[in-house]
């Protein structure tokens, strides 16, 4: 006699939840100081000026301004904000 019971739908029914990870402000964008800018695992994106770091690699608005990209080739790419007076 089998000791288990077989693998139904019901014992396989648990997933982790979606993590919302990706860049939820776009280059141009006007953006507030705390703002995030890109969520992400490890440093795909690294943090430029007026950008901070935070400890599970989000990237976040350190000042009031315009959100900007820049590829820099081997360096990687970098996100910055141009602050507003």
């Amino acid at each position: 006699m089998a000791h288990k019971k077989g693998g139904g739908s019901s014992t396989n029914g648990r997933d982790s939840n979606a993590q919302r990870l990706g860049v939820k402000a776009f280059a141009g964008e006007l953006v507030t100081g705390g703002s995030i800018i890109v969520r992400q695992r490890g440093t795909k994106i690294k943090p430029g000026t007026n950008v901070g770091w935070g400890k599970d690699d989000t990237l976040f608005a350190k000042v009031t301004g315009v959100v900007e990209f820049k590829d820099r080739g081997r360096m990687g790419k970098f996100v910055s904000i141009n602050a507003v007076q």
